[in-house]
């Protein structure tokens, strides 16, 4: 696959936005990001992180610097009930991550894009870019707006229905489901907001299986072969679904993160073969034509 042909490294802007998302008498929620700019961007590529996850994790500010090294933006964010606070490192907003679901995470990133029209950073037509769950709230996404002209996933999800039936009973009977975070050590409760939610939409609205059959845009759909928390089947079954327009890229031995750790102090093989092909991937779909 061919690029933009820019292999060195160019000045990148970064702007930092903010938004408050109102909610009546309740506390707002804040989307807070920034825009990764080029001189002259040909392009833009909105990423979304994964459960758990944050804009500042890991690969994400690796991925964005070589999106934009490649001539095109980059736009990454926390997702409002991510629990990350204002230092966007720490989980300082656990009441946010206790109450967040798959639909606040599609409203917040209409209004990212949203934001990112309003001030020029998307034109027209981008690139969407989802890991883990973040896949999956890509591929929602991308099923139903026709202005994402590319699509690439890392590790996601192929259903939002995640639980054993033993695991929804004991979710249901305490009211919450202790999640583990092993970064920080911190357990932060989940409500059943969650579970509710995919129990009256799971098969309608938040069905990633009837979304994946939907794209119908170059997707490249990238697992690891050692994901130990999203099975491989999973990717395989969305490729399964998407054929006509998917590309499935297996990494032989490559975990969930493709081997990355945060901080990110080295990268990983893995993971700079994967960026590579990933970057590559855009800048061959939604480069424009020389006219």
């Amino acid at each position: 696959m061919g690029g933009l042909g820019r292999t060195d490294r160019v000045v990148i802007e970064v702007d930092e936005f903010e938004l408050w998302l109102d909610r009546g008498e309740e506390v707002p929620l804040i989307i807070r990001g920034e825009a990764h700019i080029p001189a002259d961007p040909v392009a833009t590529v909105v990423i979304c992180h994964g459960f758990k996850g944050f804009a500042h994790w890991a690969f994400f500010p690796y991925l964005a610097t070589e999106i934009g090294n490649a001539g095109m933006r980059a736009i990454t964010f926390d997702f409002s009930g991510s629990g990350i606070g204002e230092d966007r490192e720490n989980f300082t907003n656990p009441v946010a991550f206790t109450h967040n679901t798959y639909r606040q995470e599609l409203d917040d990133l209409s209004s990212v894009i949203s934001e990112a029209r309003v001030r020029d950073w998307i034109e027209d037509d981008f690139g969407l870019f989802g890991h883990s769950r973040g896949g999956g709230v890509a591929i929602l996404h991308a099923a139903r707006d026709r202005s994402v002209k590319v699509l690439v996933t890392w590790s996601s999800i192929s259903s939002t229905n995640r639980w054993t039936q033993a695991t929804v009973a004991e979710w249901r009977k305490r009211g919450y489901m202790d999640i583990e975070n092993s970064r920080t050590g911190q357990t932060i409760p989940l409500a059943t907001d969650l579970l509710r939610e995919v129990e009256q939409h799971g098969g309608t609205s938040l069905n990633l299986a009837a979304a994946a059959s939907r794209i119908d845009l170059p997707w490249l759909i990238v697992h690891g072969s050692g994901d130990e928390t999203v099975p491989m089947e999973e990717a395989e079954h969305l490729h399964d679904l998407s054929r006509r327009s998917s590309t499935l890229r297996v990494i032989q031995g490559a975990n969930h993160t493709f081997d990355a750790r945060h901080p990110l102090t080295q990268t990983p093989p893995n993971l700079k073969t994967v960026t590579a092909e990933t970057v590559t991937f855009f800048a061959d779909h939604l480069k424009k034509p020389v006219m």
